[in-house]
């Protein structure tokens, strides 16, 4: 089994574990953490706040009593208002995480509002904003031994090619490469892999169902909407080339986690085994990967 086996992560998203109001159902910790646990994985992202413990003693005591690893997390922030400084809501976040072993910080460039079906547009005083906050940041972390990175997502401020482009262009942060999030925004995620092999060092795998995400992009469909349709799909069931995308990271000596994303809305509790049945084909999947590059 290759080594990129062992760098194999999990995130309660998967679980329909979200930190938007109404998102749905929701699992509790000690289910989530025991089925990523029992399907072979490594380690996880923190999921939403309140879902582990906040204490960073106890959130690392949690994870370690189910033989899991801390990755890190998604931390949402206002980037672009030159009003606002993320930086001390930023440092909390970054002492809980070097306090529970974390090595990964995933920025998300918020808009401000709840969810992601909506966001306004940028000026050029708010990019500039948002460019030198990722950079500051990116800084503060690294101070405190953390890596930063910026993650592409529906609904925020970094969502579609000219944005990810401006973000690349115009800071230095580290990428978190989510297959899925670019796509749905418009971004090829193969082509971005290729050109900006060096600047990714995070990786969330989704696959999706590439007709589905066509219709969030026209407008058609909301993102939650399509979300709760099933736009996500387990890795190799869905349109994008996830090998090629793992193969050119390999090569490059890419070393950071595959955190495996599929969001998922629950209306009500699974009467069957639940979401993870989607996780062991997405693992299996990556692991056939794995064995070929």
């Amino acid at each position: 089994m290759s080594e990129l086996a062992t760098r194999i992560a999990g995130a309660p998203i998967s679980w329909g574990v979200s930190e938007v109001p109404g998102w749905g159902w929701q699992y509790d910790p000690e289910t989530v953490l025991a089925e990523m646990r029992d399907a072979g994985i490594a380690a996880t992202e923190f999921g939403p706040d309140g879902f582990l413990p906040d204490d960073p003693a106890d959130k690392a005591k949690t994870l370690a009593d189910l033989g899991l690893r801390a990755v890190g997390g998604f931390v949402p922030v206002v980037l672009h208002d030159p009003s606002y400084d993320p930086a001390p809501e930023v440092s909390r976040a970054l002492q809980g995480f070097a306090a529970a072993g974390a090595s990964t910080l995933v920025l998300a460039a918020a808009t401000g509002q709840d969810g992601y079906d909506d966001r306004p547009v940028l000026d050029a005083s708010g990019w500039q904003t948002l460019l030198a906050n990722l950079d500051r940041l990116a800084e503060l972390a690294a101070a405190q031994g953390i890596l930063a990175t910026i993650h592409p997502h529906v609904g925020t401020m970094v969502e579609n090619a000219d944005d990810v482009r401006q973000v690349l262009d115009g800071s230095t942060i580290g990428l978190t490469l989510d297959t899925g999030h670019l796509l749905i925004g418009g971004v090829d995620p193969v082509a971005l892999t290729l050109e900006y092999t060096a600047r990714i060092k995070h990786t969330h795998l989704k696959d999706v169902d590439a007709s589905w995400a066509a219709r969030v992009q026209s407008g058609e469909l909301s993102y939650t909407d399509a979300v709760r349709q099933g736009m996500y799909r387990p890795l190799g069931a869905g349109d994008i080339d996830l090998a090629a995308i793992v193969g050119a990271l390999e090569a490059s000596g890419y070393d950071g986690w595959y955190v495996l994303e599929q969001d998922t809305i629950l209306l009500d509790r699974p009467t069957d085994e639940g979401p993870v049945v989607d996780v062991r084909a997405s693992i299996d999947h990556l692991r056939r990967i794995a064995e070929a590059v």
